[in-house]
């Protein structure tokens, strides 16, 4: 019982100290609950009103901006918890919520019109159908794509260095074989946390994975 009730007091502390992170979570599962109530078709209709798409961007932008990110795709709910958990909470925790949140927004609104200015510019230029301006576009992988490049300034150089490595292939690597609109806003999200930098500066000293090892051997 005493290790029940420890774990207890660890968990909401975590959940606590990023009461952004964890309100927008519960937020989302709201939302995922509420889809499996849809039918298929008024849900296909419900989420077009909620998505980013040029047509919807051009009637309403800050609404479908706002909307489109309160809502997840696929219906599955846990996998966004356990990324919440893994890099939402400990940005949250580092930087101040208003801090997390200005990430959030920047790379959710900047990789949005990017990738749908990308998209509009390929319909003009007969690359992409003109139905493809009313597609489904929502969610909230550009703020996480975000969020997990500005966590690179909370790791000690020169691991720092393989962190922003690996991140960029793994958001650059779809943009080399089949490449979509969102392959794009992702990897422009990343670069948007990166571009963050500022809002890093007197948040403490950064994680050095030599020094926690040490203390794990002594």
């Amino acid at each position: 019982m005493g290790f029940l009730r420890g774990l207890g007091s660890r968990v909401r502390w975590y959940v606590h100290s990023a009461p952004g992170t964890y309100i927008w979570l519960a937020i989302l599962f709201m939302t995922t609950v509420a889809l499996h109530y849809m039918s298929p078709e008024f849900e296909q209709q419900f989420l077009r009103q909620r998505s980013t798409n040029l047509h919807e961007l051009s009637d309403n932008p800050v609404r479908v901006l706002i909307a489109s990110a309160m809502w997840i795709d696929g219906g599955h709910w846990m996998p966004y918890a356990f990324l919440y958990t893994v890099f939402h909470a400990p940005a949250e925790r580092w930087l101040g919520t208003v801090r997390w949140l200005t990430v959030c927004v920047a790379a959710h609104v900047l990789a949005t019109l990017i990738s749908e200015g990308a998209l509009l510019k390929g319909i003009h230029d007969g690359i992409a159908p003109q139905s493809a301006a009313d597609t489904l576009d929502f969610g909230v992988s550009y703020a996480l794509a975000g969020v997990i490049g500005v966590l690179a300034y909370r790791i000690a150089t020169p691991w720092r260095y393989t962190y922003i490595a690996v991140v960029l292939l793994v958001y650059g690597l779809p943009l080399t074989e089949s490449p979509t609109f969102t392959d794009l806003g992702h990897f422009v999200s990343v670069w948007i946390g990166l571009a963050c930098f500022p809002l890093v500066r007197g948040r403490g000293k950064a994680w050095n994975p030599k020094e926690t090892l040490a203390a794990v051997k002594g």
